[in-house]
């Protein structure tokens, strides 16, 4: 087995690729990419134009194109893909497993797709293929893969042996043998150590092992991903609701759900509310950014309104002022630290989870405990530190214990109530806590004020 080149892109490679591009400089090409991993010239590849992606593509074996294909990001993906002839994609579609050929399959329209499926040289491809697309694409029947090796419970060790090497050619990564009965339904794995180690005349039926999981069709990718981490596997069969054995899916297609997933939820912590990269249009951000950055603008409105009902108050007591942004920073960062840990949570679920009643409780004690380390904290320094009366540091103090005790209930609860409802709760940590907690955490502290101080 030739090693793995180690790739390392830089601008300089990139123009002399360029160069070669522009030269037709075959040779080049060809022998910078001979012996790189097809990620490492799938990532150079995002960042040529959609013309120079293609012609390099062209360039390579069918198989190592394909191969390519797949690790493309889905812009540029969508981009080249919509360039080529249905003829010629098709071409890389025989060279990719079911699942990863469906993934593509479904950034074209379905016209497009059935064209592409209608010049498929292998059959059997193009069954698998269409049988996947029957799948929700965020189903484990979409995320499944129709290239597996099973074997009939009544083969001896010669027969499965034989079978092995038949569809070993259609199976890129063997991680198990699944067992059948002759109605195809799902009974067990026997490892390929046993089969190794069996006579050549020993049945399957006695060597094989029952206990198995597996998942159906219609669950959810996000929980085959919690299974499958759960449980430490490699790969996962896939049944039907006769429990017929229809597909499986491997590890490397659960990284990608798992990386998607954590993309989605760090994007709704920010608040930005599509998926969208760096390299994405000026146009394309602005639009996923802009809808809580105009909530935040307008509950910044709203809190200077709140300041405003106060005005007559902070006449009389303009030092007040001074501690609205000790306020609002609180609130906000205690409001977040509190869904954080809820959606950490959620994201991982367990039975011996604590019930939304048990976790309010804890919560709201960690909030107490940590409001009144807080408002004694604040009352020292305001009284102590900056001089002023013993009755304003306790009116500051005691507006920190009620904003870390208002904010640590909105980010515990929150989402809570998003989650029963099927809303992403990540969408909890960001922005909405920051400016909920916002608004308040100002109406508390004028709140107390009002009432301490006599506004």
């Amino acid at each position: 087995m030739e090693p793995i080149k180690v790739f390392e892109l830089s601008k300089e490679y990139l123009e002399s690729l360029r160069e070669a591009i522009e030269l037709t400089d075959i040779d080049f090409i060809k022998q910078s990419f001979d012996g790189v991993n097809e990620a490492d010239i799938a990532a150079l590849l995002d960042e040529l134009n959609m013309q120079e992606a293609l012609y390099v593509l062209r360039l390579l074996e069918a198989e190592v194109a394909a191969d390519i294909l797949i690790e493309l990001d889905e812009d540029s993906l969508t981009r080249v893909i919509y360039e080529m002839e249905p003829s010629e994609l098709a071409t890389y579609i025989d060279q990719m497993d079911s699942d990863d050929a469906v993934d593509i399959l479904n950034l074209l329209t379905v016209r497009e797709r059935e064209d592409v499926i209608s010049h498929l040289q292998e059959k059997e491809k193009s069954a698998h293929i269409l049988d996947l697309l029957r799948y929700d694409e965020d189903s484990a029947g979409g995320l499944m893969a129709k290239e597996f090796i099973k074997a009939n419970k009544n083969w001896n060790v010669i027969q499965t042996i034989e079978e092995i090497r038949r569809q070993a050619e259609k199976v890129e990564k063997i991680y198990s043998i699944y067992v059948v009965d002759n109605k195809q339904h799902l009974l067990g794995r026997v490892s390929l150590k046993k089969i190794i180690l069996a006579s050549s005349d020993t049945k399957i039926a006695d060597i094989y092992e029952p206990e198995l999981i597996s998942v159906p069709t219609h669950l959810d990718e996000e929980e085959v991903a919690e299974i499958m981490r759960r449980y430490d596997l490699e790969s996962i069969p896939v049944v039907n609701a006769k429990n017929k054995l229809v597909g499986r899916i491997t590890v490397d297609d659960i990284l990608d759900v798992i990386r998607e997933q954590s993309e989605e939820d760090m994007q709704a912590m920010t608040g930005i509310s599509a998926d969208v990269e760096e390299s994405d249009s000026i146009f394309r951000i602005s639009k996923a950014r802009l809808p809580w950055l105009l909530i935040g603008v307008i509950g910044g409105l709203m809190g200077a309104k709140i300041i405003g009902f106060f005005e007559d108050g902070l006449s009389k007591y303009i030092a007040l002022a001074s501690f609205i942004p000790l306020v609002a920073a609180t609130g906000g960062n205690v409001g977040i630290q509190s869904s954080s840990l809820v959606v950490q949570t959620l994201a991982s679920k367990s039975v011996f989870d604590d019930t939304p009643w048990q976790r309010f409780i804890k919560g709201l004690l960690i909030a107490l405990l940590n409001g009144v380390v807080l408002g004694l904290f604040v009352f020292a320094v305001v009284k102590f530190i900056y001089g002023f009366e013993a009755i304003f540091g306790f009116t500051i103090g005691l507006a920190m214990f009620c904003v870390v005790l208002l904010a640590s209930f909105m980010g515990t609860v929150t989402p809570l109530v998003l989650n029963r409802f099927g809303v992403n709760p990540a969408i909890a940590s960001g922005p909405f806590i920051t400016t909920a907690n916002d608004l308040i955490g100002l109406a508390v502290y004028f709140g107390v004020a009002m009432l301490l101080l006599n506004l």
